[in-house]
């Protein structure tokens, strides 16, 4: 509201104009009975007559329109009153208008975000307590079962203490990651930036992960032979993370007998395309927009039974946005997915060492 407004005379000039004309044929009229009409002073008279009606009108409206408009200040506690002058506000009512409706868009789309948020944070508030809930629970439960005499028999207090000691390992596998998105969406993590073969990262994530894609029989294969390595700019250790969770997310939705394939292509001179596919379930159309949202899980009961905090996408998501860089989705239910990401070039192809950059 503290855009300067243009004064606008159009309302006092056409109202003093309209009074002016009825005064003065009024007046003509009088005078014409009485003594005759007499142009000079009948025009003296008019020109008299236009001046004051306007001076008084002009003023008049502006006070008038200050007063009304102060008031809805002083009533509406998001309105700063004490920006308001009365120099702001004048007969211009098209520009006042159009002042009043941007400000009412522009608070109408503050509450729409800050109603987003709620929901997100509702959401989020209930699948935290959810998640921890379950380890939690189970942990209290053994706990509880040992001390209520179990903790006599020594093959129960092994069994269960080792369960215990699982789901305490799932409470921090959960506190960690949730740790680690807040460090990057507040830019406290630290990316140790260095020239690596992105080709002898993928295998070595590969040979990490082969026993537990074996207990699927899923196969984890490039989709072809890379005999020259490719050198890639990025936090090594993070893009390992991005990696290894994208590869374990294909295994955990993959299905039996099925392949997790990696490509690397060319985008532009100084980017690559790293492409994670599979041939498992696929994903739902609907559920693809939320994919990348903390706790989200497209199948609820399933992706639980194998395990996971439900923050590695997410985390992938903003590991990537830290090293400037964006990730892509593609399914087809029942038919498969797959994730691509870019990444930079390294700009010569040997390694160097880490060049340390807040994210």
């Amino acid at each position: 509201m503290a855009k300067s407004f243009k004064r606008s005379y159009k309302f006092s000039f056409k109202t003093s104009l309209y009074i002016t004309i009825f005064q003065t044929l009024v007046v003509s009229l009088f005078s014409l009975f009485l003594t005759g009409f007499q142009l000079w002073p009948t025009l003296g008279f008019a020109l008299i007559t236009y001046l004051i009606s306007f001076i008084i009108i002009q003023y008049r409206v502006e006070h008038f329109i200050y007063k009304r408009i102060k008031n809805i200040y002083d009533n509406v506690t998001l309105l700063d009153s004490s920006t308001l002058s009365p120099s702001q506000i004048t007969t211009d009512m098209a520009t006042l208008t159009k002042e009043v409706e941007r400000f009412a868009e522009g608070k109408k789309l503050e509450i729409e975000t800050l109603q987003v948020r709620e929901t997100y944070r509702k959401e989020f508030m209930g699948n935290v307590s959810h998640e921890l809930k379950t380890p939690l629970f189970t942990v209290q439960g053994y706990i509880l079962t040992l001390l209520d005499g179990a903790m006599k028999d020594k093959a129960v207090r092994k069994k269960y203490l080792q369960r215990a000691s699982k789901g305490v390992e799932r409470l921090v596998y959960i506190v960690k990651d949730l740790d680690m998105i807040t460090k990057l969406e507040t830019g406290d993590l630290h990316l140790d930036k260095e020239n690596f073969d992105v080709v002898e990262l993928i295998q070595n994530v590969f040979d990490l992960l082969e026993m537990k894609a074996a207990k699927k029989n899923i196969s984890l294969a490039f989709d072809l032979l890379y005999k020259e390595p490719i050198m890639v700019n990025a936090d090594m250790d993070r893009m390992q993370q991005v990696i290894s969770n994208l590869v374990v997310n294909s295994i955990k939705y993959g299905k039996k007998g099925g392949t997790t394939e990696i490509s690397i292509e060319n985008l532009i001179k100084n980017k690559v395309i790293i492409r994670v596919s599979d041939n498992g379930e696929g994903i739902e159309k609907a559920n693809i927009p939320r994919l990348f949202e903390r706790f989200f899980r497209v199948d609820k009961s399933g992706s639980r039974k194998e395990g996971g905090s439900g923050l590695g996408l997410s985390i992938v998501k903003h590991i990537l946005e830290a090293h400037n860089e964006k990730i892509y989705v593609e399914s087809v239910y029942g038919v498969g997915s797959e994730f691509s990401f870019t990444l930079e070039k390294s700009k010569n192809r040997t390694k160097t060492g880490r060049k340390k950059i807040k994210s």
